[in-house]
């Protein structure tokens, strides 16, 4: 009968003890198969950056596309230059040039005749001035080579001398002693007897050191 009890008592002790040993198991393995949730938080809303107003773009691109385009030309002329083919601006530099050369070069040294005339008077008038832009011409004025007048300057209002006249030829002649800072030495002129009246009426164009020689024949 003892015996009988002992073996149900170990049967019974087996029993509980796989019975726990199950329970475990699945425990374990519930808790290392269990996975914890993870909560999503919602992003953040991206805006969009402001786009700049036409305006200012078409500002910017207009000034761009000005700034290519005349370095795209210096280049261009550039290229041109280096090639020995005349860009405008060269061309413009070269007439420039041409004019200053025509208005500084240097004009033949000739007398010019201004005619010959009669008159009665015992003296004429002589007015003369610069025709064309006053830059600094002038002349001195002889009578029969004579130096009546000295290192006049002309200038754009007419100027005014008396000058006697001799019985016969008298020469009144203008010497050019410069072209100013256009050449050449331009003057116009007129003589004046005196009762007033024109005797003559002329231009003068002149090179440095040659004449302009009007001849008054005076009667008795």
């Amino acid at each position: 009968m003892k015996k009988l009890f002992y073996i149900i008592f170990l049967l019974f002790l087996t029993i509980s003890f796989d019975s726990y040993a199950q329970v475990d198991d699945k425990s374990g393995t519930e808790k290392k198969g269990k996975k914890k949730a993870i909560l999503a938080i919602p992003a953040k809303e991206v805006k969009k950056p402001k786009v700049l107003n036409n305006d200012a773009t078409d500002g910017f691109k207009k000034a761009y596309d000005k700034q290519k385009k005349q370095e795209t030309k210096k280049q261009k002329e550039q290229d041109l230059k280096n090639k020995g083919i005349l860009t405008s601006a060269k061309i413009a530099e070269e007439r420039f040039l041409k004019s200053w050369n025509k208005i500084n070069a240097p004009y033949p040294v000739i007398d010019q005749d201004l005619g010959s005339f009669r008159t009665q008077s015992k003296s004429v008038k002589v007015v003369c001035r610069d025709f064309q832009y006053p830059d600094g011409d002038r002349v001195t004025i002889l009578i029969n080579d004579i130096p009546v007048i000295k290192n006049l300057t002309l200038k754009r209002a007419y100027q005014g001398f008396d000058i006697p006249l001799e019985v016969g030829l008298n020469k009144i002649s203008f010497i050019a002693l410069n072209q100013g800072s256009s050449g050449p030495n331009t003057a116009a002129f007129k003589v004046y007897d005196e009762n007033g009246k024109v005797i003559s009426a002329n231009e003068w164009n002149l090179a440095t050191g040659a004449k302009a020689v009007i001849l008054i024949a005076k009667d008795k």
